[in-house]
């Protein structure tokens, strides 16, 4: 058996990003951008105005109130054909570019119109001018290679003119469960068979590091029927497959996926849940054969699959926030192993406190569907009292948003 770091480091060194495909920037939210962005103008592009009122000559107001004549109106996407002299003001609008001869910008506020003549009648300090390039110069850089591309990314994407960008492939993930005691949703759960809830949890779980699921059904305990579906499976970037790791006369899966051509690397790793794990590639796909004991899959997928499937998208942090937390009551956990402990964590009294969110067996769904976090206790612990630090990997995205505005 080896430690969860040290198998997290073969997982990691076995996997590289999927490769990369050109999409349209409306199609580009929350994907990986796969190149640096480097602008070739300026935003803005010329000096403009930042406030609606009036375009003048700064050294003409040394004595205010000021009487100056106005030439014209100049909207937002229209430029000003001349000069501005002196003794001269231009009508401006937010956005529209600066005339020749202006350096001051006065908001209308601060005047009063006459016919074909505005008094001014206080100057602020600002200029209130946008000054071109401000935002943007020509030749920044201004996405990197790596980045998830947000909101903000495709405003700027569209105010270079860059439409169309190199971003990380999404992974296929192929899913399989394993048992003959397995049945799907709609199947008949008498007699003792279980519904197959793994894939269901995988194929969510695989959708939320940003891969794309593709559930393949149940394999029986068979090889022959374990093969035919790893050969559909060899059709995704990753295989995923849950059951037939452990020490039972009918767990094939290492034996299926060896005899395939994969190059296995672990199959035991030292913790719990989710101690049984294979792991291996086919060529350069990774396939992880996960146990099959809901809990042991999820947490599994949580330490090992998740990172590989961020870095194959292209991502350099591959990993859930991990926070410290005090417990709030002991909890007893097995040394050697390493301890992942369900647990709720909320932030009480400036620091955030953790509590276990009931019975830790590796069957016992709902005690993962109420932790928002798994408290790490390391193999060399002997459990964990009431009131010590702990870490808490966060596994719910919504984790301390709030109800409540901030304002």
């Amino acid at each position: 058996m080896i430690g969860v770091a040290e198998a997290l480091d073969i997982i990691l060194a076995r996997v590289s990003a999927a490769g990369i495909e050109r999409v349209m920037i409306s199609q580009a939210c929350g994907r990986i951008i796969a190149e640096d962005v480097v602008s070739g103008v300026n935003i803005p592009p010329l000096d403009n105005s930042a406030m609606d009122g009036y375009a003048v000559r700064g050294a003409g107001l040394a004595a205010l109130p000021a009487r100056l004549k106005v030439i014209g109106d100049l909207p937002a996407g229209s430029r000003w054909n001349g000069a501005l002299g002196p003794g001269e003001a231009l009508r401006i609008m937010t956005g529209a570019p600066l005339p020749d001869g202006a350096d001051t910008v006065i908001k209308q506020e601060l005047t009063r119109r006459d016919g074909h003549y505005v008094e001014i009648l206080e100057r602020e300090g600002a200029a209130h001018i946008r000054r071109a390039g401000e935002d943007i110069a020509a030749g920044d850089r201004v996405i990197a290679s790596g980045t998830r591309l947000r909101p903000a990314h495709l405003g700027v994407l569209a105010s270079i003119k860059k439409t169309i960008v190199s971003v990380y492939r999404q992974p296929q993930v192929a899913i399989l469960s394993t048992g003959d005691e397995l049945v799907d949703i709609d199947g008949d759960a008498g007699d003792g068979r279980i519904v197959n809830s793994n894939s269901y949890t995988l194929a969510a779980l695989v959708q939320e590091a940003g891969a794309t699921p593709r559930m393949l059904g149940i394999a029986r305990d068979s090889a022959d029927d374990l093969r035919a579906h790893f050969d559909h499976a060899l059709h995704a970037d990753i295989i995923v497959s849950s059951g037939g790791v452990s020490v039972g006369d009918y767990d094939f899966v290492k034996d299926v996926l060896r005899d395939m051509g994969a190059e296995m690397s672990l199959w035991k790793v030292a913790m719990r849940p989710g101690r049984p794990l294979a792991f291996g590639t086919i060529g350069s796909r990774p396939a992880f054969g996960l146990p099959g004991n809901p809990v042991s899959a999820m947490v599994s997928f949580e330490q090992f699959v998740r990172p590989a499937i961020r870095k194959m998208c292209g991502l350099r942090s591959l990993f859930r926030c991990t926070l410290t937390a005090v417990a709030d009551e002991p909890v007893d956990t097995a040394q050697g192993l390493t301890c992942f402990v369900r647990c709720r964590v909320r932030r009480e009294a400036g620091q955030y406190r953790a509590r276990v969110t009931g019975a830790q067996g590796s069957g016992i769904l709902m005690s993962m569907a109420e932790a928002n976090a798994l408290m790490i206790v390391p193999a060399d612990a002997a459990g964990v009292r009431a009131g010590d630090r702990v870490a808490v990997q966060i596994l719910d995205p919504e984790f301390d948003m709030s109800a409540d505005h901030p304002f």
